[in-house]
């Protein structure tokens, strides 16, 4: 919903949509509106760049790392992306991949006892829940007292029937609705007391992913266009409620929800209530148009050529420009450019603004975008805009022992590429697969996926820090470690994996896993990490160093000093023709063993490895972080029975890897 700086203008944009429009998209986003009296008369002024977060713990040196590959995240990741408007028995995953289900709600379909306030039947919102759960969606949602001509399957009028001799009703006759009047006691009372009850029954709610404050005005809006705070120049009477009455409105949800994510249309709202409460975000349904002429942006600031009431000129005005860093950002693609939205990633053309721009300053986590249901899964703009919406994670090295048992400590440091934090705190937990991948031990940790933050932000014109773009570092990728327990872990070797659990997985089997961005992750949700053997206690597995003196280097190949590495130590100058052979390799009575080579290479490399001069096998090495951080790379060999094997790491034709010890079990 843009606000317009005349009325003559929006009265020329403004159109009430026809037909089956309001099941396809949400019409309020259509409809231009006077900019409010807080917004001229505000003091507040930009908050400027952030203050970068703590670093946080470096990873712990006495553990190996092992590099994991980045790759795509999938499309559907939870609470991020596209939502598609609630159809009752529609199929909510067809078009394209998404995991939010928008709807509305109207207030009488919940307060519907003549007779009693306080009565709520709650059936029409489980209803939905339910279904959207069942096809493994989290909902977003509002209530709303008026929405012009209904939205096909809830009412136009939804004042509740309680209020009839209690609450005055007038009438919008440009959009022919009943605006009750927010200003009565006796309806502010029996909001207050809906918000609390509300909050009481569905606050964390697993089902829920974001709920718009809504109940004031049309559509739930905040916002009576014409009929609004701006009566200059026409003689439309205000039936907006005064900003204190706003306020007391915005306080309650705050009250009542302090686990489910809030966000509110505008800034200004309720005399800017939310401002001071870091937990509401703002919510921009007319999001990246351009409209007017000359064309101006309804969501980049002035600086950008954004319009003097865009969704982030007033946020630079209220000096709330960075509540994305406690709070998320949704809204709408405004839906007269969703069919185009995304064709000239990463700017815009005509009444599409630049989409790049608007998402990475906005921070936007998601939005509505009905239009969506055309596009093609495979188009790559809509894929990179998509991927960068909200949190993009990514596991960048493990950090554990590839032999250990009873109790031993695992890392992780993950990275985020997208635009926000993820904001909610899941359970994080390792587990142990084995070689059918059944995940035979598991344990929760304390880390929390909202430390995160994006790790690059793009900076506004309007803080004066360089021409647009200029991009800031901001968050730092996350360390993370915690003690496990093996005891009672069959010895052998096991798939290292972690997961991200999905509260709604605990009501609906179809619930959507967050799925981290690395080759690693499997549809089940768990993200492998890499192979770690679980020892029985008896000495089955022996390491072996590298610059040990016994060991036999040629050519090139000298032994180093590594703070990183083992023993401080590595041999270097591998390959080319020059060679590294552990000696004296105990390989117990015989037969396969694993092999681990902890390696450190700033590159991708490659070598091959062969025991007691039988049969090379060729080896990859993917990059570690540096020439002194080590990875692991395990493969199996046939050995002798007792400790005369020997192994060599070679390359021919190029460099290998900086070899560190080897592991054999």
């Amino acid at each position: 919903m843009a606000a317009l700086c005349s009325t003559a203008l929006a009265l020329a944009l403004a159109a009430l949509p026809s037909g089956s429009y309001a099941a396809q998209a949400d019409p309020s986003a259509t409809v231009p509106a006077a900019p409010s009296v807080a917004t001229a008369t505000s003091t507040a002024t930009a908050q400027g760049a952030p203050s970068r977060p703590s670093p946080g713990p470096a990873p712990d040196p006495s553990l190996p790392a092992h590099a994991l590959t980045r790759a795509d995240a999938p499309l559907d990741n939870p609470l991020k992306g596209f939502a598609r408007f609630y159809q009752p028995g529609g199929n909510q995953n067809a078009g394209y991949p998404h995991s939010l289900t928008w709807s509305y709600f109207g207030l009488s379909e919940v307060m519907n006892d003549s007779s009693d306030c306080a009565h709520y039947d709650w059936d029409v919102l489980d209803d939905a829940l339910d279904e959207s759960a069942s096809y493994g969606n989290q909902t977003a949602l509002r209530f709303y007292i008026e929405y012009p001509g209904g939205s096909g399957t809830h009412p136009a009028n939804a004042v509740p029937p309680c209020f009839a001799g209690h609450v005055a009703n007038r009438t919008n006759s440009y959009w022919n609705t009943t605006s009750p009047d927010y200003d009565s006691a006796y309806l502010l009372d029996a909001l207050k007391d809906f918000i609390a009850a509300f909050g009481a029954r569905y606050d964390n709610d697993p089902r829920i992913g974001f709920i718009h404050l809504g109940l004031v005005g049309l559509w739930g809006e905040w916002h009576t266009w014409p009929y609004d705070t701006d009566t200059s120049g026409d003689s439309y009477p205000n039936l907006m409620p005064t900003d204190a009455h706003g306020a007391e409105i915005i306080k309650a949800y705050d009250n009542a929800f302090p686990h489910t994510k809030l966000e509110v249309r505008y800034p200004e709202s309720g005399g800017a209530a939310a401002n001071s409460l870091p937990a509401i975000g703002y919510h921009d349904d007319s999001f990246c148009f351009r409209e007017g002429s000359p064309l101006a942006g309804v969501t980049l600031p002035a600086s950008m050529g954004g319009a003097s009431y865009s969704q982030l000129q007033k946020a630079l005005e209220q000096g709330v420009e960075n509540r994305w860093t406690t709070a998320s950002m949704g809204g709408e693609v405004r839906p007269e450019i969703q069919s185009t939205a995304f064709d000239n990633w990463p700017g815009g053309s005509g009444a599409v603004d630049n989409m790049k721009a608007c998402l990475e300053l906005e921070h936007t986590t998601w939005k509505m975008n009905e239009g969506s249901a055309n596009y093609d899964p495979n188009n790559a703009k809509v894929g990179a805009a998509v991927r960068q919406m909200g949190y993009d994670l990514t596991v960048d090295h493990a950090y554990f022992q590839d032999t250990a048992q009873g109790s031993t400590k695992v890392g992780v440091r993950l990275t985020n590429n997208g635009v926000a934090p993820f904001y909610y705190p899941w359970t994080v937990s390792l587990g142990l697969k084995d070689p059918s991948g059944n995940v035979v031990k598991s344990w929760a940790t304390p880390w929390d996926l909202r430390k995160a933050m994006p790790v690059k932000i793009r900076a506004f014109p309007d803080w004066g820090l360089g021409a647009d773009p200029t991009y800031l570092d901001y968050g730092y990728p996350q360390y993370f470690d915690t003690s496990v327990d093996l005891s009672g872990v069959s010895a052998g070797t096991y798939q290292l994996v972690m997961k991200a659990k999905n509260p709604l997985e605990d009501v609906s089997a179809s619930a959507k896993k967050l799925r981290f961005a690395n080759t690693g992750q499997h549809a089940d949700g768990w993200l492998a990490l890499g192979a770690m053997t679980v020892g029985s206690g008896t000495g089955t597995s022996h390491q072996y160093e590298a610059e040990a003196p016994g060991n036999t280097l040629t050519g090139t190949a000298l032994r180093a000093d590594c703070a990183g590495c083992s023993g401080g130590s590595k041999v270097g100058y591998v390959g080319n023709g020059a060679t590294l052979t552990f000696t004296g390799v105990d390989g117990g009575s015989g037969g396969t063993r694993t092999v681990t080579l902890q390696y450190a290479s700033a590159e991708t490399r490659s070598a091959t490895v062969r025991a007691n001069g039988g049969t090379s096998r060729s080896v990859s090495f993917p990059p570690t972080a540096d020439w002194a951080t080590t990875g692991t790379t395990t493969l199996s060999l046939d050995l002798n029975a007792g400790t005369g094997n020997t192994i060599t790491v070679a390359n021919s034709s190029g460099w290998a890897p900086d070899i560190d010890r080897i592991t054999v079990t």
